[in-house]
């Protein structure tokens, strides 16, 4: 049997979790959630409410977000025999085809044909996907998309959240600075902003940077892998401008730091950054996959939310961090009743 370190054993992220703690809803306001701060030089962690989070940048710092916003990616239709059927659309092809995930998996299959209440649009099954419950989908009769989805779409709340989604949603489970349409999984550490607390950060003379990864299925896909190098990532379409390159590259070079907001943005600015010539303004697709043992290049910290059980969420989380002391940070807020996963609080890493 091959020897696997902790450090990349499955197992080494796994943690028990009771149900009360996961957040079916959002804090209100956003941020009034709690803030866990933990400090990698000294190895302490504070306490601290989610606006607080404006204590710890300086005027010249830039704070990185990502701009992608969440559609109504849940589908729920029928086939012909009148059996029900659920989609849940993850990367579009073209003008008409989608890669999604499909319930029932085993039912549905090639050839299958699906119609939706109340709408002349229907889809057909194309191709099976080399992902479990993956299939290729093209649509019928849908020349306004984003009509489609707003009047038959549901907002994709991950299975953990064990309710419907609801109207509210379609705010709460967005980002106040949402500006383009492609992810099916919210970059929840960003959720906690408000309007009010970027603009005092920037009258306090911080920068804010908005960067693009639509989070689809490497974002949520769980490692399943007992080693966990052996996962592999989901690719997702990111986008750097050079404006944006240009703000981090003049920010490091005055000596203050970058701070990005979730692992989607620290997964965009790893995969441009060069250790040469900085940041690179870039569009794309990435796979880069983080876990304990990455040295990160382009960020000197960052937000994100409490994550699920061996996901690699956490791993990045970890690396980042430190595995023991992010170890320590969910200990200290499983027994401190924090919020958990998409809708709970959140934690600097400083």
């Amino acid at each position: 049997m091959t020897y696997i370190p902790e450090l990349y054993k499955q197992s080494s992220y796994m943690f028990d979790l009771p149900e009360v703690l996961i957040a079916t809803y959002p804090c209100e306001p956003r941020d009034a959630a709690r803030l866990l701060v933990i400090n990698r030089n000294d190895g302490t962690l504070r306490e601290e409410v989610f606006s607080g989070i404006k204590n710890y940048l300086e005027a010249g710092d830039t704070l990185v977000v990502n701009e992608t916003k969440v559609i109504p990616a849940r589908l729920f239709g029928k086939k012909s025999t009148g059996a029900k059927a659920e989609i849940l659309l993850l990367k579009q092809i073209d003008a008409h085809t989608w890669e999604a995930l499909v319930k029932p998996a085993r039912r549905l299959k090639k050839g299958d044909w699906l119609s939706f209440s109340g709408s002349a649009v229907t889809a057909r099954i194309t191709s099976k996907l080399h992902l479990e419950g993956g299939r290729q989908i093209e649509f019928h009769n849908c020349d306004r998309w984003e009509h489609f989805l707003e009047s038959h779409g549901h907002i994709p709340l991950p299975p953990y959240i064990k309710r419907a989604d609801e109207h509210s949603d379609r705010g709460s489970y967005q980002t106040v600075y949402a500006r383009t349409s492609g992810s099916v999984a919210a970059p929840t550490a960003g959720l906690h902003f408000t309007r009010n607390l970027l603009q005092e950060l920037q009258n306090r003379e911080v920068n804010i940077a908005a960067v693009l990864l639509h989070a689809g299925l490497g974002t949520f896909r769980p490692v399943s892998c007992n080693d966990i190098r052996d996962h592999r990532m989901h690719r997702e379409y990111f986008e750097v401008s050079q404006d944006v390159a240009d703000l981090l590259n003049q920010t490091r070079k005055r000596g203050n730091r970058v701070m990005g907001v979730g692992t989607t943005v620290a997964r965009t600015l790893e995969s441009i950054y060069d250790k040469k010539n900085g940041y690179k303004a870039g569009s794309g697709e990435t796979g880069i996959y983080i876990y304990p043992g990455y040295s990160f290049q382009s960020l000197d910290a960052m937000i994100t939310n409490f994550h699920l059980p061996g996901s690699s969420l956490l791993m990045l989380a970890s690396a980042f961090g430190g595995v023991a002391l992010v170890r320590e940070a969910y200990a200290y807020a499983i027994t401190n009743s924090f919020r958990f996963y998409s809708y709970g609080d959140a934690m600097l890493i400083l």
